[in-house]
């Protein structure tokens, strides 16, 4: 087959591709901002350590628990339909989360802003998949992508840090009422709809199980993180797991699957999405503790932790964009196994920060980190992608986001709560006799409630908790930095197979070379 027959992008995809960035660049930017907005969240709705680990990971556990769903529903009702309909829940419920009177409340908003979220991934993933057939060009295009979020997390800080300066800390969640309507008028003029040819009917039963597959294991790592392994925690363990199995076994039964387990059959696709979790675990919790350190050890306000947060979210920028274009001349694992190298770096950095006159040092290492996520984000979701065939689009970039949202929020609910473990340990029977047992509560199970509380601890105490808190951060990052190494080591081995994007023109007479794999799934057609 001749290469002529490829439909090449033209300025229409390219146009779309810009509005199919809008939700991405959102979800990044709440990514960031809800960070900088957590200690006047905290001195506002009082929540518990435990309250600020749901705050910060209830949206990234629920989108991860639908993600497969949604992504396998946009593929039987339209990806376009599905990316609107998510837009426009994204919007609505963006406004109680923005006047929540308590954490509870701001809880249960989160989750629902991530099953609103769980719409959008996946169906601008699959979407640039079938608008940009070319294998560069869709290797671009991903890139773009994946800049998208790096672009949100560079401007969050500023932009929240900004309003945070102005306005109440409801205010950054208001953020995506004028996104969603942008893309409500413009989804319909540049992008087009995409429905898999027979896609066979919804199972709503293995939605269900991929649900309660994941919830109880969710709440197992939670349980964990404050009770350690008791019969509960055990028990939500098993639960998951067994449902995970029945969920697998359902779905190779079925004609029309929710998940098509035989793309794990794949090596490529395999492989990336082992990169992804397990790459995502260290950042995930790495963002959460740097965030934090900036604004309660370093006592920066929102504004200046917001500047400072720039430059590693724009070095996941740099990342993201020149990643692909490497991997035109250098194989992909490579690539990443180079760029997590150097993460492992600044994660050693991060595990030597001290209590006072780390920012800069904070900054160079957090800047390594954010380097291999661009990489591993771009080329690992790439290579996803463009391991499924089209109609399978949809199932693929679920996986990818599911993994992905799944280890952001693991390295939350891990790392932060080993930091906050080592926290508890270092505070234990330091705060004075005499001291309100609320204040002593408070102050005894998180730096966030020291800081809300530190105007009614005995002077000089609150520099105790700073430097438990960095104690927290330096065994986290030390921890990360030895599973990143060791994933350095394992992307260069497991993706070896894989050869430079678009290395290889495919021949006309169909012989040996390497084909393109847009070319052989036939060309895309626009259905309005």
């Amino acid at each position: 087959m001749s290469t002529t027959t490829l439909r090449r992008a033209g300025a229409r995809e390219w146009g779309g591709l810009a509005v199919l960035s809008m939700p991405t660049v959102l979800l990044g930017l709440d990514v960031t901002v809800l960070y900088l907005a957590l200690p006047s969240l905290a001195a506002d709705l009082r929540p518990s350590g435990t309250e600020e680990l749901w705050i910060m990971d209830a949206y990234g556990f629920l989108i991860a628990g639908f993600l497969i769903t949604m992504g396998t529903l946009g593929d039987r009702i339209g990806r376009r339909r599905l990316l609107m309909i998510g837009a426009a829940a994204f919007g609505i419920v963006s406004v109680p989360a923005a006047w929540s009177t308590s954490a509870e409340m701001l809880v249960a908003a989160r989750a629902a802003l991530g099953i609103a979220g769980a719409t959008l991934m996946p169906s601008t993933l699959a979407l640039i998949g079938n608008m940009f057939r070319d294998e560069r060009q869709r290797s671009l295009a991903i890139g773009v992508w994946a800049t998208s979020f790096a672009l949100g997390m560079a401007l969050g800080p500023v932009v929240g840090g900004a309003l945070l300066n102005h306005f109440w800390w409801g205010s950054v969640f208001l953020l995506a009422v004028p996104v969603a309507v942008v893309l409500l008028v413009a989804a319909p003029l540049l992008i087009p709809e995409y429905r898999a040819p027979h896609s066979g009917r919804f199972d709503l039963l293995s939605a269900v199980l991929s649900l309660v597959a994941i919830l109880p294991v969710i709440y197992a790592v939670k349980r964990f993180a404050k009770d350690g392994p008791d019969v509960a925690t055990i028990g939500g363990a098993v639960i998951g797991v067994v449902f995970a199995v029945v969920f697998v076994k359902r779905q190779g039964r079925l004609a029309s699957p929710l998940l098509d387990v035989r793309l794990f059959t794949d090596r490529t696709f395999s492989a990336a999405l082992s990169v992804l979790l397990i790459g995502l675990v260290g950042v995930g919790g790495a963002m959460l503790l740097i965030t934090q350190q900036l604004q309660f050890v370093e006592e920066l306000s929102p504004v200046e932790a917001g500047l400072w947060m720039g430059p590693p979210a724009l070095m996941m920028f740099l990342a993201a964009i020149g990643a692909p274009l490497v991997a035109r001349r250098v194989p992909p694992g490579i690539v990443v196994a180079g760029t997590l190298t150097l993460s492992t770096v600044g994660y050693v950095l991060l595990s030597r920060v001290d209590a006072s006159g780390g920012v800069a040092q904070m900054v160079i290492g957090f800047g390594l980190v954010y380097l291999g996520l661009g990489a591993i984000a771009a080329l690992g979701t790439d290579l996803v992608v463009a391991a499924a065939p089209p109609e399978k689009a949809g199932s693929a970039s679920a996986m990818s986001e599911t993994v992905q949202e799944l280890g952001l929020a693991l390295g939350v609910a891990i790392l932060g709560s080993l930091a906050t473990a080592v926290y508890r340990r270092r505070v234990d029977g330091e705060i004075p006799a005499g001291t309100p047992s609320d204040v002593a509560e408070t102050a005894g199970d998180s730096l966030a409630g020291a800081a809300s509380s530190a105007r009614r601890l005995p002077e000089g105490w609150f520099e105790t908790a700073k430097e438990a808190a960095t104690s927290g951060l330096n065994t986290a990052m030390l921890v990360a930095a030895v599973c990143t190494l060791l994933l350095a080591f394992l992307s260069a081995v497991v993706l070896r197979h894989v050869g430079v994007i678009g290395g290889e023109e495919p021949r006309e007479d169909g012989g040996a070379g390497k084909a393109d794999p847009a070319e052989l799934r036939g060309e895309f057609h626009y259905r309005q």
